[in-house]
């Protein structure tokens, strides 16, 4: 699999966030953006998603054998700064939902019990959703991406609200993706503790203005 993004450019209203953007991700690799903020990050991390259409530029998945598979938003988990669970619905509800919405034919995820276990929180999986703390929700939402597989994870601040052992905890998922074959794009303003990753310093309106990216 081959995550392509060409010459990508976006405005936001009439400013343009960013140009030229171009990257390839092969199975088990991960590119991390860093910038500060309104740099640019969230928004090219929507595009590659397939929330906001590109300025111009193109974003293209292949598959093993090089022919153009699907959009990259219908293999993609998207995680925003948002969790995108219910308050008022349970725990297991939230994920039941994930599950059902997100899963593929033939593309098992895991069981939602073992996936609550996966991010260090079995046995509250009856709570509702907002009854837990903010590092126990951001947990619950990378289980999210458990119960459905999808082979593309793209992940905005995904270390927002964690403490140093959910940080580990949430390297050593990202690290079994990639090693299953998956690929990974982020925008972090943290280090992620990741090895072997490529990473993409976006530079926001200044870059447009000089052409230059770091």
């Amino acid at each position: 699999m081959h995550l392509t993004a060409e010459n990508l450019a976006a405005r936001r209203g009439e400013d343009l966030i960013f140009a030229n953007i171009s990257f390839h991700l092969r199975a088990g690799e991960a590119l991390v953006l860093t910038g500060r903020n309104g740099s640019g990050k969230s928004t090219l991390l929507r595009v590659v998603a397939g929330l906001l259409r590109p300025e111009k530029g193109t974003v293209i998945l292949r598959d093993g054998e090089g022919r153009e598979d699907r959009h990259p938003g219908e293999a993609s988990h998207y995680l925003g700064h948002r969790n995108a669970m219910k308050n008022e619905l349970t725990v297991a509800e939230n994920l039941e939902f994930w599950r059902v919405f997100l899963g593929n034919p033939g593309t098992a995820g895991l069981p939602v019990e073992d996936a609550a276990e996966a991010v260090g929180l079995s046995g509250i999986t009856h709570l509702p959703f907002g009854y837990l703390s903010a590092g126990q929700q951001r947990r619950i939402a990378f289980a999210k991406l458990l119960v459905a597989h999808r082979p593309v994870w793209i992940l905005d601040e995904p270390t927002a609200a964690l403490d140093a052992s959910a940080d580990r905890l949430l390297a050593g998922l990202i690290e079994a993706h990639l090693a299953k074959g998956g690929i990974v794009l982020a925008a972090t303003h943290q280090p992620l503790g990741l090895e072997n990753v490529q990473e993409m310093k976006m530079t926001g309106f200044a870059g447009v203005d000089q052409g230059v990216w770091g």
